[in-house]
């Protein structure tokens, strides 16, 4: 089973950035970040495929960058420009190509930006 550990969380004030790190046992085709903010559905932030293929939320688009290192087994989401609205738990998922939900998941690590 594939483990996936966060870190990096934390509490920054608007307009900071916080740089999630994610550790993988093995590293899966498709690897992302999604968040679940107060009182919010679970949403995908950011995605990156072992083909290079990036998906972003139109809401981070521009603040947010993914990147993966398949020789380190590990997934980064640097977050700029932090709003608010960003704050949330975060977790690290991944998929193999023929799944179309991640199957395996992270803990979660907390991001909280005070209005």
């Amino acid at each position: 089973q594939v483990q996936l550990v966060e870190s990096g969380g934390g509490l920054v004030q608007a307009g900071g950035s916080l740089r999630l790190s994610c550790a993988a046992s093995v590293m899966m085709f498709s690897m992302g970040w999604h968040r679940q903010g107060p009182g919010k559905e679970r949403e995908l932030v950011a995605s990156v495929s072992s083909s290079g293929s990036i998906y972003y939320a139109d809401s981070v688009k521009g603040r947010f960058t993914i990147s993966r290192d398949d020789a380190k087994n590990t997934l980064d989401l640097r977050m700029n420009s932090l709003k608010p609205e960003d704050t949330g738990m975060y977790y690290c998922a991944a998929r193999h190509k023929a799944d179309i939900k991640c199957t395996a998941w992270g803990q979660e690590t907390p991001v909280t930006v005070p209005s």
